[in-house]
């Protein structure tokens, strides 16, 4: 009786958190939203404007954790599973689909830098070609794939509906948050208010990008030896623990009916999940 009600009690604690962490956010989005579009009762019907590009990136922080409760719910209402073990394999599958989401976000952030080198490209033959900014744009916009085409359509839109280039450009950088657009919208502003010949500091722009992906490689490329060095050790444990249960398995299924052998697994389980998730924290690009 005890077990049940401290498992329920883990549930319940869980579920409170992520709602009120969807609760927070969604009042950090609509004050955020108010504070953007606010304006006068008295003023004037602004002319229509056009659909404003989502995030390039979307990230589901609270949906690994969710992911995690229903494991564990599942788990130990439909299979009757101990609580300990209810509770680890709750626990890591939160911890591996944060980290899977922060990979798929990694990706998608990875891809969409490389297609802004190669858009950036584009524009600086363009430009030496004789074209104009608007023109150089559009044509790499044509060129380019998702994510980055709908951001370069909502840029080129916009200038063409008569924004002020600046504001587009920050509108840019709030979408992607990325040092690599910060400059490329940093120089295309600076052209804007200045003018002058924009194509060598495109090209030179276009240059920095694209050392800084080939840094990012080679530091995945280092990291990922230590990286598989590691789950080979903690995947021979599991080897171990199989040979041990195949030679005798009368003793571990004993040892695994007592409540300390049964912490004693999950606590290992834990620890090595909490490994995986401090390796790739400590791993995780910052430049």
């Amino acid at each position: 009786m005890a077990e049940i009600l401290l498992c329920s009690g883990l549930l319940l604690v869980g579920v409170g958190v992520v709602a009120a962490g969807w609760r927070n956010a969604r009042a950090r989005t609509l004050a955020r939203g108010r504070m953007e579009n606010r304006a006068e009762v008295s003023a004037p019907a602004q002319p229509e404007q056009l659909p404003v590009a989502r995030s390039f990136l979307v990230r589901y922080r609270l949906l690994p954790w969710m992911l995690g409760l229903a494991a564990a719910g599942l788990l130990y209402f439909a299979l009757g599973w101990a609580p300990p073990f209810v509770i680890a394999v709750g626990l890591i599958a939160g911890l591996l689909s944060g980290q899977l989401e922060s990979y798929l976000a990694m990706r998608r952030t990875a891809r969409i830098e490389t297609q802004l080198a190669d858009a950036i490209d584009l524009m600086v033959a363009a430009l030496g070609a004789g074209a104009g900014v608007t023109d150089a744009l559009d044509g790499a916009m044509h060129e380019s794939r998702r994510p980055l085409r709908p951001q370069l359509e909502d840029v080129v839109g916009r200038i063409r509906f008569g924004d002020d280039p600046r504001t587009v450009y920050h509108g840019l950088t709030e979408r992607v948050p990325l040092e690599t657009f910060l400059l490329f919208a940093s120089a295309l502003g600076v052209q804007s208010e200045t003018g002058g010949s924009l194509a060598p500091t495109l090209a030179s722009v276009g240059r920095t990008i694209r050392d800084r992906i080939e840094i990012a490689r080679r530091i995945r490329s280092n990291s990922a030896q230590s990286e598989v060095s590691t789950l080979a050790v903690m995947l021979l444990t599991y080897f171990i623990a199989l040979v041990v249960w195949r030679t005798n398995p009368e003793q571990m299924s004993q040892f695994l009916a007592t409540s300390v052998g049964q912490w004693a697994v999950a606590g290992t389980i834990l620890l090595q999940a909490l490994g995986l998730v401090w390796m790739a924290f400590i791993s995780r690009l910052r430049f």
